[in-house]
């Protein structure tokens, strides 16, 4: 099940790319997670909380429903700390680590950015692998609120303006 939030058509620059500048070429760019789907991660944890109210006579039901209200919970919480989760200059990239930490990567530090393509059960999946050689950063669509192949094109044509290449 698709959330609208992620369907086929394209979706305005602005929804995909934060602080795009004015004109045809943007050099910095932000890809971050989808808001409504941020809300919607919000919403299943409050329904998760209500829930486990109503059930709180029945430890086996209310223990998972805790245990899932905190995961979905710690989701939730970690798109509200760090909703950014790729930005690239001419400088280098900023990604997203750890639970809600960045991380400055310069074009030089980057060994090579890919895109990693399955086909599992009849559906696709798409991975951004960025490659520093020591660390292996990866997003997926729900990470970018892009197609990760837009991203790489866009990446590497930003990259491109720096003069180097992964």
């Amino acid at each position: 099940m698709r959330s609208g939030a992620f369907s086929d058509e394209p979706s305005p620059a602005a929804d995909q790319h934060e602080g795009d500048v004015a004109g045809p070429e943007p050099t910095e760019l932000r890809w971050r997670v989808s808001p409504g789907f941020a809300a919607m991660k919000c919403a299943v944890t409050v329904v998760l909380i209500l829930a486990a109210v109503f059930l709180a006579d029945d430890h086996r039901a209310l223990t998972a429903i805790v245990v899932a209200a905190v995961v979905a919970g710690a989701y939730a919480l970690r798109d509200v700390l760090a909703p950014v989760r790729l930005a690239a200059d001419p400088e280098g990239l900023t990604v997203v680590t750890g639970y809600a930490g960045h991380r400055r990567l310069a074009w030089d530090e980057i060994e090579r950015i890919r895109l990693e393509s399955r086909t599992r059960a009849g559906l696709r999946s798409e991975l951004l692998e960025i490659d520093t050689g020591d660390t292996l950063h990866l997003l997926s669509t729900y990470d970018l609120n892009a197609r990760p192949a837009d991203v790489a094109d866009d990446l590497a044509r930003i990259q491109s303006l720096s003069g180097r290449s992964a």
